[in-house]
């Protein structure tokens, strides 16, 4: 038996949840039985069945001396739903393989423990490397309470985000901004600031009809949560006539201090501590981990997108570039005026670069 291709096809299913399941991670399982599948699952949306639990009412009876395929481990403890590993014991499955251990410290290995001394046979690491990519964000909230944070950017080639009046509509292709739609999509959170909300007075919403077909199977709009959208305004310049404000979707205005007025129920006001009279970024990113997101897509200008690459807060920098030329007056996309040799210089690393109709699209680590 090729325990591969049936592990992989496991992977495949997982990512089926990639808009619905935040914050929770995507998993997905196949139950095999004679070299024939008879049971197959994935996590479908926050709060619902888990994947494990989907692929054995599929499976029925034929789980009795079968094998599991599952992405990550099965959970030991009780959260929207019931724990996974006694029902999995019950259905007569004899050996599972777990392609990466549950990252949470307090129960990671305990599933394993049990089906071992329930006499089922245990195989973890079949595409652990796979499986912890899949899950990044979870993995890394999980290990340091901080969510995965993607930067998102748009730009010239000679590397500016505006003209010298600021004006910056649009530097990329409508199909660009398009692609977008799919990063928001895939977000928990996305996070911008007054200064952004002020100038452009964007919705900052998951635009549907701006997603291609492919996608649009896969989101379910009844299944689906839209990101909750983060304003950085330290300085209180937010107003209920924002059309930001007007769309009724959770809103987090990220404060020094409360202004005492009557929000609209689906805005709060965050209080957090500051840093010279400005918002603790880390401070920040620590409290948004504890409301359980676990992944943020940041779209800002020059000055939040220097700091936070500054304090290393970047896991992903994303950009699209645009074929123009703007020219040595207008707005660079980064402010590192430190660097004055090529010794204090920034080091990347090219992950991925697509192209995306006349633009080149660059996913960046460090």
């Amino acid at each position: 038996m090729n325990h591969k291709i049936y592990m992989k096809k496991a992977i495949f299913l997982a990512k089926k949840g990639i808009f619905t399941t935040s914050s929770n991670p995507m998993v997905g399982c196949i139950i095999v039985k004679k070299n024939i599948i008879v049971g197959q699952g994935w996590h479908k949306k926050f709060g619902s069945s888990h994947a494990e639990i989907n692929a054995l009412k599929e499976s029925k009876k034929l789980s009795i001396g079968s094998t599991m395929y599952i992405t990550l481990e099965p959970c030991f403890h009780y959260g929207k739903t019931g724990p996974c590993y006694k029902k999995i014991v019950k259905s007569g499955i004899k050996e599972i393989f777990i392609a990466v251990k549950d990252p949470n410290p307090k129960v990671s290995g305990q599933s394993i423990k049990f089906f071992k001394k329930s006499g089922i046979i245990v195989h973890l690491g079949l595409m652990k490397n796979e499986a912890k990519n899949l899950n990044k964000d979870f993995f890394k909230w999980m290990k340091t309470k901080i969510p995965w944070i993607k930067l998102k950017m748009a730009m010239s080639i000679d590397g500016k985000i505006a003209d010298n009046s600021g004006f910056s509509k649009w530097i990329t292709s409508k199909k660009s901004r398009k692609n977008v739609q799919i990063l928001r999509a895939k977000s928990s959170a996305i996070l911008t600031t007054s200064n952004t909300v002020i100038k452009d007075n964007p919705l900052l919403n998951v635009r549907f009809s701006d997603i291609n077909k492919k996608n649009k199977l896969i989101i379910k709009k009844k299944n689906y949560i839209h990101p909750i959208r983060i304003i950085i305004d330290s300085k209180n310049r937010i107003k209920k006539n924002h059309k930001i404000i007007q769309i009724k979707e959770k809103i987090f205005l990220i404060r020094l201090k409360s202004d005492n007025k009557k929000w609209p129920k689906h805005v709060k006001q965050i209080i957090v501590p500051q840093y010279k009279k400005k918002i603790n970024l880390i401070n920040l990113f620590y409290l948004l981990g504890t409301l359980n997101i676990k992944n943020i897509l940041i779209e800002s200008g020059s000055l939040l997108a220097t700091s936070l690459i500054s304090l290393k807060l970047v896991d992903e920098l994303i950009i699209y570039c645009a074929p123009i030329i703007l020219g040595n007056k207008s707005k660079p996309i980064f402010l590192f005026n430190k660097i004055k040799k090529m010794s204090q210089s920034k080091k990347i690393y090219f992950k991925k670069i697509t192209r995306i109709g006349s633009d080149l699209k660059f996913t960046i680590t460090f």
